[in-house]
């Protein structure tokens, strides 16, 4: 069973950078999980995909994975462009464009 080395990216509810700094090893699933004919539930049996390792950096989840003998895929992270660009620069004397009301 192969395991995915990445590092999180932020939810849609966060704002901020927290939690995305750390690289996480999980499994791939084995097999689909199932639904139960009765409750109608979902299951599986696979015990491995419950399991999260955290890492302060990818090296470190790497040397785990090669040390214990776990085949492994690592997925580089993909860093959004942003501009940081404050509030308070729409309202400079030596802004760029006409300010319009």
């Amino acid at each position: 069973m192969t395991a995915r080395i990445y590092r999180p990216a932020r939810t849609a509810m966060q704002s901020g950078t927290a939690k995305t700094e750390r690289w996480l090893l999980e499994y791939e699933p084995e097999k689909a999980r199932e639904i139960e004919p009765l409750m109608g539930w979902t299951s599986s049996s696979d015990m491995k995909s419950q399991l999260k390792l955290w890492f302060d950096t990818q090296e470190d989840a790497v040397a785990y994975a090669t040390r214990n003998g776990i085949p492994y895929r690592v997925e580089q992270p993909h860093d959004p462009k942003r501009r940081s660009i404050s509030y308070s620069d729409n309202f400079k004397f030596s802004r760029v464009g006409q300010w319009t009301h």
